[in-house]
């Protein structure tokens, strides 16, 4: 039976006849904020020939709170060098002090920050090497699961393939378009108001024309795929990775590259040239837009000077970059979530760094591509 006021947690020590009896009652819950804490010299007057034991008939109910106090107990007790009978507590409490160890364990002191900014740069270097050779074999074994798909004996999963397929293209053309079709609406209205001064209206056609299918379509359907493609193949992979889908994988013996990496990959490799070609299309129709609007340009002028001002060569760089392109946000998004941690914080982690590295990545590929176009005199 429960004697404590208002059944608040108390406790009580008694000397008897060869022990020392501690009388729990009440009830012991922590969010109730009413647990007595154990003072640190309680024991010290307690002979060391008598052991310390426990009353808990008129104990309530109890959590954590219970087995910390009774913690506190111990430690005052072998600071005191008496015997704590732990048995004759309830099997359940006996059970978790058990568990817990008679000394706490010092914290660990932080390891000394020492300013080093030339050993930093070489552990930077050191690290993104190791990522670009970890990235590229990852696709090299994804290579070879492809091509071991094209005779029957790969892991890959068709009804996979499709669903990737439809998610990275069919599935974007809208926000793909939208986006184009301003940046295409934007360079037409810059490009009118220089052009406009020296009688060159039409030209704005030939602006509008090759800086969508020379860099703006490419890069800009890039970084929306990886804002949008990337962070979920990263996120979907992190999250099998915390449910410990890719530890069940490997145990059964089913290759991630083939089975995961290859189909998003894939998939973002085949739609990123045909997203291009319609950003492209959809961005020149945004310039003839705002062109028949503000310069008064006929559409078959526009059409006309247009088809004149670009070469076939343009877009075959233009698909060989959305290619790339595509490969790079797959892959890395991948390789992101796999070596990202098991709880639901590194999912979100995993998937803004995906978006990240796949923006930068695609920024800084864009210029080697720039360099190579100068180079052969695209």
């Amino acid at each position: 039976m429960n004697t404590s006021v208002n059944g608040a947690p108390q406790w009580h020590l008694q000397p008897e006849a060869n022990r020392t009896l501690v009388t729990l009652s009440g009830d012991w819950i922590a969010q109730e904020g009413r647990t007595p804490a154990f003072p640190a010299g309680a024991l010290k007057d307690v002979p060391h020939d008598e052991p310390v034991e426990f009353r808990t008939d008129q104990l309530g109910r109890w959590d954590t709170s219970l087995i910390s106090f009774l913690w506190e107990l111990k430690r005052s007790a072998r600071e005191a060098h008496v015997n704590v009978d732990t048995n004759t507590l309830p099997e359940s409490a006996h059970k978790l002090l058990d568990l817990l160890p008679e000394i706490p364990p010092e914290p660990t002191p932080p390891p000394p920050h020492h300013f080093a900014p030339v050993a930093a740069v070489g552990q930077f270097t050191l690290d993104t090497l190791n990522e670009v050779g970890c990235v590229s074999e990852m696709g090299a074994a994804a290579a070879r699961g492809g091509l071991a798909s094209l005779v029957g004996r790969g892991m890959m999963r068709t009804v996979d393939l499709m669903s990737d397929l439809n998610a990275a293209g069919p599935a974007a053309l809208l926000i793909v378009g939208v986006v184009n079709f301003l940046v295409g609406a934007i360079l037409a209205f810059v490009g009118s108001v220089e052009l406009h001064k020296f009688a060159a209206d039409i030209y704005v056609a030939s602006l509008v024309a090759i800086a969508m299918v020379r860099e703006m379509s490419a890069v800009m359907t890039a970084i929306i795929m990886a804002g949008r493609t990337g962070g979920a193949y990263a996120a979907r992979i992190s999250t099998m990775q915390a449910n410990e889908e890719i530890d069940a994988l490997q145990v059964f013996g089913i290759p991630v590259s083939s089975y995961l990496i290859l189909p998003s990959v894939l998939a973002l490799a085949f739609t990123m040239p045909l997203l291009y070609l319609y950003g492209c299309l959809i961005g020149m129709l945004g310039g003839f837009f705002v062109s028949y609007i503000m310069l008064d340009v006929s559409p078959l002028g526009y059409f006309h000077e247009t088809i004149q001002a670009l070469p076939l060569d343009q877009f075959t760089f233009g698909f060989i970059k959305s290619f790339v392109f595509g490969t790079f946000v797959g892959l890395t998004s991948c390789r992101i979530g796999l070596k990202a941690g098991r709880s639901a914080t590194d999912v979100g982690i995993a998937a803004t760094k995906a978006v990240v590295v796949g923006i930068v990545g695609v920024i800084a590929l864009d210029a080697v591509f720039a360099v190579i176009a100068n180079v052969i005199g695209i």
